[in-house]
C-alpha cells in the first residue's frame, strides 16, 4: 500500500489536509481545478524570475488556495525570510496584480498572504529543490542526495527517504536510486509524512525527484 499511492492523498482528513479549498458543482470541477493549476503556476514562474534567494532556488513549501464567491485567498509558505525584506511588498501586490490577470475573474478579489515556515529544509519541496540545483550544477546525484538528508536531520526530521530517477550522472542506461535515513512507516495513516515529485531539467534529460519526509506520529 505504502509503495502504490500518494502519500498525501492517503492521509486526507487525519495527517493531512487538502492545499485547495472550494466547493463547485460537478460540471464546474474542471474549471476551478484548471484555475488553481493556473494560479500556482503563475505564482511559481513569478517567484522564480522576480523573487529567487540568494542560495539560487525559490525556497516556495507549498501554496493554499481557498476560494469563496467573492474572494480568492491564497497562501504562499516560504522557507526563507530574504523573500521578505528589500522591497518586496511592492513584488506582492505586482505578484498578485499578474495572477489577478491570469484567471480573467471581475467578480471576484484577490488576495495573496505569504507565511513564513519554521524548518524550511524540513519541507520536501525545498529540499528537491534543493538537489535540482545541485544536478543541473553536475553535482554527483549521491552526493546531493546525502546532504539533502543531513539538511534534514538538522530541521529535526525522524526520518527521510530520497528517490532521483533517470540518466544519473549522464548514463546512457536510466535507473532509480534511493537513500533512506531513520524510519519512513508508509503503511500507517497515523504518521505524518509529507511529500513531493520534483521533476529537474538537465543536460542529459528530465531527471524526477521524490522525497518523502516523516515528520510525527499521532499520539493514540
Amino acid at each position: 500500500m505504502g509503495q502504490k499511492i500518494n502519500p498525501l492523498g492517503f492521509r486526507l482528513g487525519t495527517t493531512q489536509s487538502h492545499r485547495s479549498f472550494w466547493f463547485a458543482q460537478p460540471k464546474n470541477y474542471s474549471k476551478g481545478l484548471q484555475e488553481d493549476e493556473k494560479i500556482r503556476d503563475c505564482i511559481k514562474n513569478y517567484v522564480q524570475k522576480h523573487m529567487r534567494i540568494s542560495s539560487g532556488f525559490e525556497g516556495v513549501a507549498r501554496i493554499d488556495i481557498k476560494k469563496r464567491i467573492d474572494l480568492i485567498q491564497v497562501i504562499i509558505h516560504i522557507g526563507f525570510a530574504n523573500m521578505l525584506i528589500e522591497g518586496r511588498a511592492r513584488g506582492i501586490e505586482e505578484l498578485q496584480t499578474n495572477v489577478q490577470k491570469s484567471f480573467h475573474s471581475v467578480n471576484r478579489r484577490l488576495n495573496i498572504a505569504i507565511a513564513r515556515v519554521a524548518r524550511p529544509y524540513g519541507q520536501p519541496n525545498i529540499l528537491a529543490e534543493y538537489i535540482a540545483l545541485q544536478l543541473k550544477n553536475r553535482v554527483s546525484f549521491r552526493k546531493a542526495m546525502k546532504k539533502a538528508i543531513e539538511l534534514a536531520e538538522q530541521a529535526d526530521a525522524k526520518g527521510i527517504q530520497v528517490q532521483i530517477a533517470g540518466r544519473l550522472n549522464g548514463n546512457e542506461i536510466a535507473r532509480v536510486e534511493w537513500i533512506r535515513e531513520g524510519r519512513v512507516p508508509l503503511q500507517t495513516i497515523r504518521v505524518k509524512i509529507d511529500h513531493c515529485s520534483y521533476p529537474v531539467r538537465t543536460i542529459y534529460g528530465v531527471l524526477g525527484i521524490k522525497i518523502w519526509i516523516f515528520l510525527d506520529e499521532e499520539e493514540e
